[in-house]
């Protein structure tokens, strides 16, 4: 017998051996890739339904939230991407619709679920922060600025209205862009307040560059806000400045 021959018939069945193995119903669920494969105990919702979710990482929080993968990806896989791609969960909750959309993974349905719990977080932080005392605990004042002001990629000037227990009543984004003596205008603010019917303010507004020092400008609108709001008798509390996991207090350093 040709030894030649007798050398490919066997590679040949080799090949179809293995090609068998592979087209089995073992091989088929290992090649899986869709998270219902998985045990019941590894899945994040069952998981997170089971133990809670601080059990799960931030990931298979994501994961949840994506509901599925998308072709040859698992919804935990894809997570794990996005939020790499994001710097964190910090950056994936600070990215706008617009970049959300662009996203690749992420289709209509998925971005309006990510936007939707996005907005369910603030709103929550935003009911915990009225009536507050700002006296008494300006340090949960403080968490909720950075949650809603830390990552923003243009500077905002926000006003917190105060009742005359010092208790939070209300907050207004007032103005958007380049924060500076020009576009900061005294009547807006002060027919916010009164609307609020507020008797104290907390200017606070965030700086992108994550740095906190006040400029010349920061300073000389402070100066003419307080000059404007003590001649219908608000006072002017404090203007905090958000930067990146740091603020600056006027009130603090002594400066209002």
């Amino acid at each position: 017998m040709d030894k030649t021959v007798e050398k490919t018939d066997s590679i040949t069945s080799i090949k179809s051996l293995s090609d068998g193995a592979l087209s089995t119903p073992r091989a088929k669920v290992l090649n899986a890739t869709g998270i219902k494969s998985w045990p019941a105990t590894e899945r994040p919702r069952e998981r997170l339904l089971q133990n809670g979710a601080k059990a799960l990482s931030d990931a298979e929080l994501v994961a949840v939230l994506l509901r599925s993968g998308v072709k040859g990806k698992d919804a935990v896989t894809l997570a794990r991407e996005l939020l790499s791609a994001f710097g964190g969960l910090r950056g994936l909750l600070s990215v706008g619709p617009a970049e959300l959309r662009k996203t690749k993974g992420l289709g209509v349905a998925k971005a309006a679920s990510f936007l939707a719990a996005f907005e369910i977080a603030k709103r929550q932080l935003r009911e915990e922060l009225t009536g507050k005392n700002f006296i008494r605990d300006p340090d949960s004042v403080i968490d909720y600025l950075y949650a809603t002001l830390r990552d923003k990629k243009r500077e905002v000037f926000k006003v917190l209205f105060l009742n005359k227990a010092n208790r939070i009543i209300g907050e207004e984004d007032l103005f958007e862009g380049t924060v500076d003596e020009a576009a900061i205008h005294p009547r807006e603010v002060l027919r916010a307040a009164i609307a609020h019917n507020a008797t104290a303010l907390i200017l606070v507004h965030n700086h992108p560059s994550g740095r906190t020092e006040p400029s010349a400008e920061d300073r000389a609108i402070t100066q003419k806000l307080q000059t404007a709001c003590a001649a219908v008798s608000i006072k002017i509390l404090d203007h905090i400045i958000i930067g990146d996991n740091q603020y600056f207090s006027f009130q603090e350093c002594n400066i209002l």
